[in-house]
């Protein structure tokens, strides 16, 4: 299940080598000549899906053969024989939906969110494989917008909506996302003028072990990370030193391979823009961020750390993958392909999703 098991604890032995391989072989990629590239590993390995009108910006990496994604015309698809075949399982009737988050515990159950005001914000979970979907959760309330959701265990999890009578509000589910209900907000800092998440990768809230939880902001005059050791009853916020200031401005994504170690990407998402930086990382939990000394060159709306890493990850955005092997300190362009979220597993795979449904498997 992704942004929990894939972050997983330290490993040693042959997993721990293979993690260190991977991330030295993506170093290396950038440095090497063009025609060496081409036949070079690690690479992005496009996977056709059928569904070049499709953006997916949900995606929940389960293992090297079964993935999920999810995207724009309720559209929900699955392989789970490493991307050689997908197979359309989307909820009967949601071709309206814009679908941004999707979290599966394995090839058979997931729970997937429809962002948008009022009722467009859903919940829909299947337990057979997409065969058949249960719509657990529809936003009642016009003032609401949910950006993401995350679970801490295959029971346990949260989803985000924008301010209302401002502060973020936190939906609780225990049973894995069969019922969801709305947690109390007293716990929650007033949220600044114009503070929003950004429902763009499915990594705006993101957990780390049993209890812990952070959630990214932008859109007003700092961007902050939110933190909660409770399961989103009670929040901290900390300043993150992305560019704000603006709505197209923030943290737009966040990876924590444990409690105490984490990094942020995001920006500035307008094309024309620049973002100067777009990464900052932290080690003690999110209390305090650094910016990245070396950034990663533009805009980045999704990070995950590479399995079994402690200073290898990836981060993607519309104009490329950026590498970093030093816990998010230095980043460098590997790729330049369009991507807008990316996802890990602990068995060594890594997965990304975007525009024209575009959907790839990291290839060693």
């Amino acid at each position: 299940m992704r942004r929990t098991v894939r972050i997983g604890g330290r490993r040693t032995g042959r997993v721990v080598t293979a993690g260190a391989v991977c991330a030295a072989a993506l170093a290396a990629l950038t440095n090497a000549p063009a025609q060496a590239q081409a036949h070079h590993r690690p690479h992005w390995e496009l996977k056709e899906t059928g569904a070049s009108e499709v953006r997916f910006r949900g995606l929940a990496a389960v293992s090297r053969d079964t993935a999920w994604v999810a995207g724009t015309q309720g559209t929900v698809l699955r392989t789970t024989d490493g991307g050689a075949a997908w197979r359309n399982v989307s909820p009967p009737g949601a071709g309206e939906l814009q679908f941004r988050d999707i979290e599966a515990f394995d090839a058979r159950r997931a729970v997937v969110l429809a962002i948008g005001e009022g009722e467009a914000s859903r919940i829909f979970r299947t337990d057979d494989g997409g065969a058949t979907w249960t719509e657990s959760f529809r936003n009642p309330d016009p003032r609401a917008f949910y950006d993401c959701l995350t679970f801490f265990d295959r029971r346990h999890g949260l989803a985000m909506s924008d301010p209302v009578d401002g502060r973020f509000r936190i939906l609780s589910t225990s049973d894995g996302g069969r019922s969801w209900k709305v947690l109390p907000d007293d716990g929650m800092p007033a949220a600044q003028e114009g503070e929003a998440g950004f429902a763009a990768s499915g990594q705006c809230l993101v957990a780390s072990g049993p209890k812990d939880v952070w959630l990214a902001t932008g859109g007003a005059a700092r961007a902050r990370v939110l933190h909660s050791a409770d399961r989103g009853l009670t929040w901290t916020a900390s300043d993150a030193p992305v560019p704000a200031g603006d709505p197209a401005r923030g943290v737009f994504a966040l990876a924590f391979r444990d409690r105490a170690h984490g990094l942020a990407v995001g920006g500035d998402f307008r094309p024309e823009q620049s973002s100067p930086r777009p990464a900052a990382h932290t080690d003690d939990g999110g209390r305090t961020w650094r910016p990245a000394e070396r950034p990663p060159a533009a805009y980045r709306s999704g990070v995950a750390w590479l399995p079994h890493s402690r200073t290898a990850a990836l981060a993607v955005g519309p104009t490329g993958t950026d590498l970093t092997t030093d816990g998010g300190r230095t980043w460098r362009t590997v790729d330049t392909g369009s991507y807008d979220t990316v996802d890990c597993t602990p068995e060594l795979s890594c997965w990304a999703a975007g525009e024209r449904g575009r959907v790839a498997r990291l290839e060693r």
